[in-house]
This record gives C-alpha cells, sequence and structure tokens, in this order.
C-alpha cells in the first residue's frame, strides 16, 4: 500500500458522481502516483494474497477462476461482464447529461422522479449516486435502450441471456 492512497482514501462525495480515482496496479492495489481525474472503469479485481513459497518446486498450483460463481468461467475462457458494464455506463452517463426532459424518452411520471431526485433538496435522508445511479440504469434499461434500435439491442439479448443462465427453470 503507498502512503498517498492513505493520507486521503476517499475522494469523492457519496451523492455526487465520482470525478477522481486511485490508480490500482495489476494485483489491484494502490499506486503511489497522485489521484486521477474521471470515474474508474468497471473492473473485475479479485484480491488474492501472494502464495507463500513451496519447499518443492515441482508442485503445481492449479489456477483458480474468481470471476463468477454460476460455472460461466472456465480455464479455457473467463466470463467477464465488465465491458457491457462500462458500455451501459457510458450510454446513462450521456442521457444523464441530457438538459430537456422531453429529450429522456421516459414516461411522464419517470421524467417526474428523475427530476425530483435530479433537483429537489433533500433536508434530511439523501439518496446516494450509486442509488440514484442505479435506478436511472434501470430506466434507461427498460424505456430508452428499446427506442434506440440496433445499437442498444444486445444489452436486452445480453440481460436475458443471463437470465436465463441464473434461472434456468423459470423458463
Amino acid at each position: 500500500m503507498v502512503e498517498t492512497f492513505f493520507e486521503q482514501p476517499i475522494l469523492n462525495s457519496p451523492y455526487e458522481v465520482p470525478t477522481r480515482h486511485h490508480d490500482l496496479d495489476a494485483d489491484g492495489q494502490p499506486t503511489d502516483g497522485p489521484p486521477l481525474r474521471g470515474r474508474r472503469r468497471s473492473a473485475l479485481i479479485t484480491p488474492v494474497p501472494k502464495p507463500r513459497k513451496r519447499k518443492h518446486r515441482s508442485e503445481k498450483q492449479q489456477e483458480i477462476i474468481f470471476a463468477d460463481g454460476e460455472g460461466l468461467s472456465d480455464a479455457e475462457q473467463e466470463y467477464n461482464p465488465t465491458p457491457i458494464i462500462n458500455e451501459i455506463r457510458d450510454y446513462v452517463d450521456a442521457w444523464r447529461h441530457l438538459a430537456n426532459p422531453n429529450d429522456w424518452h421516459v414516461t411522464p411520471a419517470t421524467a417526474r422522479l428523475l427530476q425530483h431526485w435530479r433537483h429537489h433538496r433533500f433536508e434530511d435522508v439523501r439518496p446516494f449516486f450509486c442509488q440514484v445511479e442505479a435506478v436511472e440504469t434501470i430506466v434507461w434499461l427498460t424505456e430508452v435502450a428499446p427506442k434506440l434500435g440496433k445499437r442498444t439491442e444486445k444489452f436486452r439479448e445480453h440481460i436475458l441471456a443471463a437470465n436465463e443462465r441464473a434461472n434456468p427453470a423459470a423458463s
């Protein structure tokens, strides 16, 4: 671990879009560099301690795939959902920045809810950005993406396929 990370491990408000992040090395540990601008891209990081040295070098340990718990990954191919997560995040972020509610392509009820979350001055309990973003993502996937045609069909197909793998008896 790096001293600069411990000096200020939290860089962003939980109520705002993340604007800075600590750079991580290949093992998922903070580097000694200054914080980077922008939001960290989604990535699978599984912190695994380095193995102890073995007395017998001939012993070879089998590589373990940590990426999923559903059997979607194996030694030949690792299931990695992060590229699609990052692409959806980019679409939702661009959509979030549309100033005119008429350009949002949502129902009037959804537009009122989004305006409330985005502009209401909360006095007590205020939703965290991640909570609002989660709902915005669901809204975008269910109300907006279907209206964008071919370029966003892959998201629905991906979600339906993942749901089928996770719930095979439901079909």
